[in-house]
């Protein structure tokens, strides 16, 4: 088990492991977790009552967060000809071919996403190897396959963001920073809750929500009731 710092056993002492609260509680106590010197994230965990290994109860979709992440996306667009130019005045950071190809072979990774048009796949899957473990691979269930690349730019610099139940049926999600504040965070979290119950998969029984937890990136996590979340998203 790894050491702890005084700070985080601090903060811990603060939460209560086993108390479920409501989302404005379960905010406030993150946020006042919070210690690091930087602005910190604030993520959210779902366990969902689903078994991902079969694939009818696969659940992973995308939302775009109505207050964002609170971070600069550098976007990257593989495209050509009209569509470049659709891209660059879209607001992309980088736009291009062969030459943006030929960057990522020799280790360039200054973006953080990637949007493909479907021409331009068989030439980006060169390079999937690459991009793929590091979550950049352009995929059309994300949306990051289109045509409507001003709008996919958009979305993506919005603060929209990609989510994928793992093995353990939990999905994680960045919700914002703790500069948000609660309201905003709380904003968020039920554009996130929204779309996770929306992609509930005909074939999952039982309870669904299992347990929800947020948590800072340097803090402790703080249990919030599932019973709450009708309220929020209603």
């Amino acid at each position: 088990m790894p050491k702890r710092g005084k700070k985080y056993l601090a903060s811990r002492k603060a939460v209560d492991p086993g108390r479920r609260h409501d989302f404005a509680e379960a905010v406030t106590k993150a946020i006042n977790s919070s210690y690091a010197k930087f602005d910190e994230t604030i993520d959210v965990a779902v366990r969902l009552g689903v078994d991902p290994r079969h694939a009818d109860q696969m659940v992973r979709g995308t939302v775009v967060l109505p207050n964002g992440l609170g971070k600069e996306v550098k976007v990257l667009v593989f495209a050509k000809g009209e569509k470049e130019k659709e891209a660059i005045d879209g607001g992309a950071d980088y736009v291009g071919g062969d030459e943006l190809i030929e960057k990522i072979k020799g280790g360039w990774f200054e973006f953080d996403r990637a949007v493909a048009t479907p021409d331009m796949m068989g030439t980006v899957g060169k390079i999937g190897r690459l991009l793929g473990p590091r979550g950049l691979m352009p995929n059309a269930k994300t949306g990051t396959v289109t045509f409507e690349v001003a709008k996919a730019v958009n979305d993506l610099k919005a603060g929209k963001i990609d989510f994928r139940v793992e093995k353990a049926g939990i999905v994680h999600a960045p919700m914002g920073k703790v500069s948000f504040g609660v309201e905003r965070i709380i904003q968020n979290i039920a554009a996130f809750l929204e779309t996770i119950v929306r992609l509930k998969p005909a074939s999952s029984k039982g309870t669904y929500l299992k347990s929800i937890a947020i948590s800072t990136t340097m803090g402790p996590g703080v249990k919030i009731d599932t019973a709450n979340v009708k309220d929020l998203i209603k």
